[in-house]
């Protein structure tokens, strides 16, 4: 199964040594075959936010406010369950930990498989069925 992992944006840029820390697990990560995508995002003051409610479309240039809830790098990574994709995470972790980072989030999601991908139904509904 694939999992998305969100880096939550600090604010800030990462220092040096969390960009070569990660670098270094992005490269074993991939070479172990479970990395499938990873990449930063530039800051929120960069993007924009489109958004439809009440039939009107809206867009609104950042910098969006709240940085703890906005997405700064994500990864997608192939785990044989929940526990192995959450230890994977756990080394994202650590190597935030090591370059003195002190405030640190991330959300990790399963992804829906593609369709036809086994029988022709989502991930979720595979493991519903047997």
């Amino acid at each position: 199964m694939r999992y998305l992992m969100m880096i939550m944006e600090a604010g800030k840029p990462p220092p040096p040594e969390l960009m070569a820390g990660m670098a270094a697990l992005t490269v074993e990560m991939a070479q172990a075959g479970v990395l499938l995508s990873a990449e930063g995002l530039t800051p929120s003051a960069q993007g924009m936010r489109l958004s439809y409610s009440d039939g009107r479309r809206t867009v609104v240039d950042g910098p969006f406010t709240e940085a703890k809830e906005l997405v700064g790098g994500f990864a997608i990574l192939r785990a044989d369950s929940r526990e192995q994709a959450l230890a994977l995470a756990q080394r994202v972790l650590d190597v935030h930990i090591a370059a003195g980072v002190q405030d640190f989030a991330m959300e990790i999601r399963p992804l829906y498989e593609p369709m036809g991908a086994a029988t022709g139904k989502p991930a979720q509904a595979q493991a519903a069925s047997g």
